[in-house]
């Protein structure tokens, strides 16, 4: 069977779990737009504690029966520079941020049109990170579709292993956070510990 998932932005660690056990799968792009999904959030730990990213984008009054390829990114505001800085405000005291920092930055520092297009490359980025190579098939080759990785709703049961984060000792410890977390933390010691999720 071959199974692909929707691709979320700087997917969670549950997320990047499911995919690295994987030995093959496919983005789904041609599905209705979701709102309440990890299509443009994901969540990092700031110092402040859990903080929300969101990428803008176009709102148009079809939006609920766009299909996810179409769905574009909102240019006039600035949410990269925004989410870069939250990344360094979060990131920058971590064992691995200038490990992966020069990697990271052009998707922050390049404009970005299409939603889909930049979660697949940040995707594929992180799996270069992390030295996983899966086999990417092509949409059509897709038989069946895992959704509960992009629900931002669907809450997990599973009891991940604790790793050092940053602000932990601030305001204890946070589970399935953006992969980014857990790579600026564990840095080439993460695709261990994602295979040893369960998900």
């Amino acid at each position: 069977m071959k199974v692909g998932v929707c691709p979320a932005y700087l997917p969670s660690v549950n997320y990047m779990a499911w995919i690295v056990a994987q030995k093959e799968i496919g983005f789904i792009i041609s599905n209705h737009f979701q709102k309440q999904t990890f299509r443009n959030r994901t969540s990092i730990y700031g110092p402040n504690g859990k903080l929300n990213l969101t990428i803008p984008i176009v709102h148009r009054k079809d939006l609920d029966h766009q299909l996810d390829k179409n769905v574009l990114i909102h240019q006039e505001t600035s949410w990269q520079k925004n989410h870069w800085r939250s990344l360094e405000a979060s990131y920058r005291s971590s064992p691995f941020f200038e490990f992966y920092e020069l990697d990271l930055y052009p998707f922050f520092h390049t404009r970005q049109q299409n939603l889909m297009a930049l979660n697949i490359q940040l995707i594929l980025e992180i799996l270069s990170l992390l030295e996983v190579d899966i086999k990417i098939i092509k949409e059509e080759e897709i038989t069946s579709e895992f959704r509960a990785l992009i629900l931002a709703k669907e809450k997990t049961n599973k009891s991940n292993p604790v790793y050092n984060q940053v602000f932990a000792t601030k305001h204890g410890y946070l589970d399935n956070l953006s992969i980014l977390d857990l790579l600026f933390n564990l840095g080439p010691e993460s695709v261990d510990y994602l295979m040893k999720l369960d998900v």
